[in-house]
């Protein structure tokens, strides 16, 4: 029997160390969606979207794996995800090549990561110009009902649906579903240890592994107001791992007492994340899990994006 349930499609680029900003901004979303039941969820790595800026083969095999256990480690059910590698569906970037003969370059330079680029005068790549359509290419293959993202990547689902549109019209036939945005709600924006938004490129991020002691270092180096009582830095991290309403009496009983608040801090980051860490070096000890995870991912997905891939072929006319 077919699954009936709407498809959710995410993809994420595995650049970069992960840090509790990631979690609480987007993965702990992402996954509880996945999980839902709700929806048949196809979740890749972006790793052929990740060659823009990373050209280094073992960082990329690296990253790759590391993202993967991350995912699995905070949740991810891989019975219930479609887990899978974008490298290993063909599909993606033939599909994209078929969306970039009927794609105009005046439509792809109006995307916000070209435009941004262009301003800052950078030399810009033909995959950085073109990723709108790989990006389509990756939700359309699925059939995607929804596709989970930020508000400040809403315009990629909305080349999406204009190239199905296109496709579609052209073409005379109704290929493509017509994907919609899932703007996550409740995405918290986590302060990293200056004050402003955790980022890597800021150096200012609490790692999602950290170890116990690690944990604790980076908090004590938050940066504190001392002209309040309430450090709200701190507060801003703490109030993600408990309730407000648990965090007002204690935040009052120790008013100025930053040291005991970062203390506590430590303690409560460390025992949320505690399970999170053991399934992370479980995952670690025992490489063969992934490789399974990303086998029987690659399998459906490229059994699903072919079906699909028939349907494009026959109606371009190439089969």
């Amino acid at each position: 029997m077919s699954d009936k349930k709407p498809v959710l499609v995410s993809g994420i680029k595995p650049t970069g160390d992960l840090h509790i900003g990631n979690y609480f901004g987007a993965m702990r979303q992402q996954v509880e969606l996945a999980n839902s039941g709700e929806y048949k969820p196809f979740i890749f790595v972006a790793d052929y979207h990740a060659l823009n800026t990373m050209q280094d083969a073992e960082e990329m095999r690296r990253r790759t794996r590391e993202l993967v256990m991350a995912y699995i480690a905070v949740g991810l059910d891989s019975e219930k995800v479609v887990l899978f590698k974008q490298s290993d569906v063909p599909a993606h970037t033939e599909l994209a090549w078929i969306f970039d003969s009927i794609t105009t370059m005046p439509y792809l330079m109006r995307a916000h990561a070209y435009k941004d680029a262009e301003a800052k005068n950078k030399e810009i790549s033909v995959g950085t110009f073109n990723y709108p359509m790989l990006m389509a290419a990756d939700i359309l293959l699925y059939d995607a009902k929804i596709v989970p993202v930020g508000q400040d990547q809403k315009q990629h689902i909305e080349y999406a649906r204009d190239t199905a549109e296109k496709f579609n019209r052209v073409f005379k036939e109704e290929v493509f579903t017509l994907p919609e945005a899932y703007i996550m709600p409740d995405v918290a924006v986590v302060p990293g240890t200056d004050g402003q938004k955790m980022s890597k490129s800021y150096g200012n991020v609490i790692p999602l592994f950290a170890s116990k002691d690690e944990l604790a270092k980076r908090v004590m180096s938050i940066v504190t107001d001392s002209a309040g009582g309430r450090p709200e830095n701190v507060y801003a991290i703490h109030k993600l791992v408990r309730s407000e309403q648990e965090l007002e009496p204690i935040y009052a009983e120790h008013a100025g007492n930053y040291k005991a608040l970062k203390e506590m801090l430590a303690e409560d980051l460390d025992h949320y994340f505690a399970p999170i860490r053991a399934k992370y070096e479980e995952l670690q000890a025992d490489p063969e899990i992934v490789e399974r995870v990303l086998e029987a991912g690659k399998r459906e997905a490229r059994a699903v994006s072919e079906a699909k891939m028939a349907q494009v072929r026959r109606a371009i006319g190439v089969a």
